[in-house]
């Protein structure tokens, strides 16, 4: 078979079971990137040597009885926001080139310590500050389900190559959706944890009142398997939330039973195509069909959710314009046109607005701590418009303006969202669901998109690519 449509938690108890080579494993996926990163452009540095050489190493421990986790000798890629030692780290920009860190970042190094087999670095929006990674410097992104549209971003690489089965799990980072909206638009999973719930050491910043860490791989399963070894409290992260340890896999395929769930059911979230209104209220009704009460929620009223996700640019865009200001004002030029005016244009922000901003943030994490006194879960879109073709400047620029609409509020609560696959358009193209929980609920989160997966089987579909 070919090892690449092998999930990651399949190939893990393979591995396990000494039924599967890592190298074996490895070469499928590096043969696969050959073949298919040209039309794609996922990779922005592939170490294919190095990886060979990890997965020698890995099988070689299996053979002498050594295993570090169920990560062990599982190709794994990252967006190249996550710093590693002496593999350039780009962040998506000219100026960071040739950037080569002394140093792993905490979830690269954590990787490596649980013998995972690190594949390269992942194509993204310059500096992580879009949604279309259309990047400049190193090519744009192309969606795995037509080449024509766009992957999301700002982790579009990520979705990209997760999708393509480039790689087998990715780590991206989300800041309004970033993690979110590639996984919806490639049809993979997607988690934003709770703010802090991942280390974000090492990880080069954007935001750093909102930046989050995150998985993307195919299945919730695989997700919850990255979760289970990934969640490890970092002293070392000033940001870190020592939360207390869930067993994710453990509650798995508990379901949704009796719970009471919330949906989106408003001007402001049924403002999206007709085929995404329709693909999630499809979606809340399997909620039913296993148990679950599900109930309609004027959200934006009661969570102030167009006026949040309007502050969150503001708070993005004066901390990112704060973490390169000394680029920005040595070597304008080395930015993007579209980075370099989000930068001079909202980097500059008002200290009143900033302030604004910030009470917003802390009023969203009241709000959404309050609505989960009664609800279960929230159920949402992910994103309003299905696909975004890359010649199409108009749908470009609607895209850049409302690709986050559904994704921003939650990274100002803080509160831990997936996206997954809950049908796709006429055109064959990925549409994704959104759920949000109660801040630490992961294992919550987890049970249900697992429960909503196994009944509505979206995942058990693959882009037609010709290798």
């Amino acid at each position: 078979m070919d090892l690449t449509e092998l999930s990651l938690a399949e190939a893990a108890r393979a591995i396990g079971a000494r039924e599967l080579s890592p190298v074996a494993l490895t070469e499928a996926h590096l043969q696969r990137i050959e073949a298919l990163n040209p039309s794609l452009n996922a990779f922005i540095t592939l170490i294919a040597d190095q990886a060979l050489e990890r997965a020698q190493e890995s099988e070689k421990a299996l053979h002498h009885g050594g295993r570090h986790s169920a990560l062990h000798g599982i190709p794994i890629a990252l967006k190249d926001i996550y710093e590693t030692q002496g593999i350039r780290t780009t962040a998506g920009t000219k100026f960071l080139a040739q950037n080569m860190p002394k140093r792993n970042g905490y979830l690269v190094a954590l990787l490596e310590q649980l013998g995972a087999v690190l594949l390269g670095k992942l194509n993204m929006h310059e500096i992580a500050l879009g949604v279309l990674t259309d990047n400049p410097h190193y090519g744009v992104c192309h969606n795995p389900y037509n080449l024509d549209y766009s992957v999301g971003g700002s982790s579009g690489g990520s979705g990209a190559a997760v999708a393509a089965r480039l790689c087998m799990a990715a780590l991206g980072s989300d800041t309004r959706g970033s993690v979110r909206i590639p996984a919806a638009l490639c049809g993979i999973v997607g988690l934003k944890p709770t703010y802090g719930r991942l280390s974000v050491r090492g990880v080069m910043p954007l935001s750093y009142s909102l930046d989050h860490a995150g998985p993307m791989a195919r299945t919730v399963e695989d997700i919850a398997l990255l979760m289970a070894w990934l969640t490890e409290h970092d002293s070392g992260d000033p940001y870190a939330a020592d939360l207390p340890n869930t067993d994710y896999l453990e509650q798995l395929e508990r379901g949704v039973s009796g719970w009471y769930i919330a949906l989106a059911d408003d001007e402001y979230f049924n403002d999206c195509a007709p085929e995404v209104h329709e693909a999630v209220h499809a979606a809340a009704a399997v909620f039913e069909s296993l148990g679950a009460q599900v109930v309609p929620l004027k959200a934006e009223a009661r969570l102030n959710v167009k006026e949040t996700t309007r502050l969150s640019r503001t708070i993005t865009s004066s901390e990112a314009a704060m973490v390169y200001a000394d680029q920005l004002a040595r070597e304008p030029e080395s930015f993007g046109a579209d980075v370099l005016a989000r930068l001079r244009n909202e980097g500059g922000t008002p200290a009143v607005e900033y302030a604004k901003a910030r009470r917003a943030q802390v009023l969203a994490r009241w709000q959404m701590g309050r609505l989960f006194e009664e609800y279960d879960l929230l159920l949402t879109p992910c994103t309003p418009m299905v696909g975004v073709p890359l010649a199409d400047e108009k749908a470009k620029e609607m895209a850049r303006a409302r690709l986050s609409s559904f994704t921003a509020y939650f990274n100002m609560a803080g509160v831990p969202a997936i996206s997954l696959p809950c049908g796709f358009s006429g055109q064959g193209l990925p549409i994704g669901l959104q759920i949000v929980a109660a801040h630490g609920a992961e294992g919550r989160l987890l049970r249900a998109a697992f429960a909503y997966e196994q009944a509505a089987a979206w995942a058990t579909r693959a882009p037609a690519l010709a290798v």
